[in-house]
């Protein structure tokens, strides 16, 4: 069951986490930064890769540590090339792709070395 729960967090994620970047969201309170939209990137892919390894881990994936690095790699390119052919309110943004895999690799560290601890 609970693998199927992770399945579950895992898809609802990303349909929220596309509906949010292919719409017009209109004006959005800020954290007061010029760089507001990169720190969302930040969070929701790391959080993205979090939830890949929270499924992949829990299947017979050989290595989910690195499928759970490649699909929001692979999800946060694609999502910037639809925001430039599909939406004249949205630009795709070499600094959002670098925002995502920053925060991929951040969640990465972060599961790695959690992993670390508890075989200790």
């Amino acid at each position: 069951m609970a693998k199927h729960l992770a399945l579950i967090l895992l898809l609802c994620y990303l349909f929220l986490l596309t509906g949010l970047s292919l719409v017009n969201l209109g004006k959005l309170p800020t954290l007061g930064s010029s760089f507001d939209d990169k720190i969302f990137h930040f969070l929701s892919h790391a959080l993205l890769t979090g939830l890949c390894f929270n499924y992949f881990n829990r299947t017979i994936v050989s290595k989910p540590i690195l499928i759970s690095a490649i699909i929001p790699l692979c999800y946060g390119i694609t999502i910037e090339w639809l925001q430039s052919v599909t939406s004249n309110f949205r630009i795709a943004d070499i600094y959002d792709i670098v925002s995502n895999i920053l925060g991929m690799i951040f969640a990465i560290i972060i599961i790695v070395t959690l992993k670390n601890v508890k075989l200790k």
